[in-house]
């Protein structure tokens, strides 16, 4: 029971911590006034001649395919990282999504398995069929402690086909509009198969780097996800996406074991995050920002410092 109280005064303090440091410093930066007329199509709306693959930041989901993972009420709470479909967080303006699947093809997140991962690609697909300028990353990984599912690579390559931008660094560097009519980069990162090669339709890990910190203290993430951030160069020459989440993950030691309780003790705090980062001088390193259980805001702010990085 002590043990527990400490735990339980050590996430009150943190959550207060950042509190205080909303207060006092706000959470503004360039381009955070700014407000999406439509979320579905908001990559419409930028100078498609203009805006290159580097110059955006990247709304994102993680664990992206756990909207029906487990049984509701009783093991759902406990894996579940977000409340929509693919589609209907691509529909709400998320352009990168973390699929976790096991040897047969199902999504995943630890032990708990859900549908089809077609159902993903399906949304992918649908998704692109009703809109004309978005650009989605789409991550698909063997979830760990699990075999791959055989000949993936080639049943992305199948279903993704026409929609694949093929790997090639200098894709960072290229217009939205020079990469159309093909929108999609599929990353792939198989267990144990061989990772996709320079060329291939497909994208290998290298190309998508994060740094998790296994915590559910909120400012102790937030604070890690800064020193992270701050050892990556520039979006400007960078040659692979950097992410960073949002998140906090329950632990085994602390009562409170949900994950959107949870994750509720950082959510509120991304814009503070993107302000942070921008008074710190590492505003043009941010590309990737992904959250649990997506919402408006946090996806408008990541259009937001788009907007703001390219007015700049």
């Amino acid at each position: 029971m002590g043990a527990q109280l400490t735990r339980n005064r050590a996430v009150d303090q943190e959550k207060n911590e950042l509190a205080d440091l909303l207060k006092a410093e706000g959470q503004d930066f360039p381009g955070c006034d700014y407000v999406a007329s439509d979320f579905k199509e908001w990559m419409d709306k930028l100078d498609l001649d203009k805006v290159r693959i580097k110059d955006i930041v990247w709304p994102g989901t993680h664990d992206s395919a756990t909207n029906r993972i487990g049984i509701p009420f009783v093991s759902r709470p406990f894996a579940q990282c977000q409340s929509l479909s693919a589609y209907g967080q691509f529909s709400q303006g998320v352009r990168v999504i973390d699929v976790r699947v096991e040897k047969n093809f199902r999504v995943c997140h630890g032990i708990l398995k859900s549908y089809h991962v077609k159902e993903v690609l399906e949304d992918v697909k649908r998704f692109l069929s009703e809109t004309k300028s978005e650009f989605i990353i789409v991550e698909v990984r063997t979830e760990y402690g699990y075999e791959d599912p055989p000949d993936f690579d080639k049943y992305l390559i199948e279903q993704l086909g026409d929609h694949l931008i093929p790997q090639d660094p200098h894709v960072f560097d290229k217009t939205l509009r020079e990469l159309l009519p093909k929108r999609v980069i599929c990353i792939w990162k198989p267990q144990k198969a061989a990772a996709p090669s320079a060329g291939s339709p497909l994208w290998s890990s290298a190309y998508l780097k994060d740094n998790w910190t296994d915590t559910d203290l909120p400012h102790t993430k937030f604070k890690n996800n800064l020193s992270h951030l701050e050892k990556q160069p520039s979006v400007q020459s960078r040659k692979y996406f950097y992410r960073v989440e949002n998140t906090c993950t329950p632990q085994a030691d602390n009562i409170w074991v949900c994950v959107k309780p949870v994750t509720r003790r950082i959510q509120p705090y991304a814009r503070l995050f993107i302000s942070q980062a921008h008074k710190k001088g590492l505003g043009d390193r941010l590309q990737i920002y992904s959250s649990d259980f997506i919402d408006a805001d946090f996806v408008n702010a990541c259009i937001g410092a788009t907007v703001g990085r390219i007015q700049s």
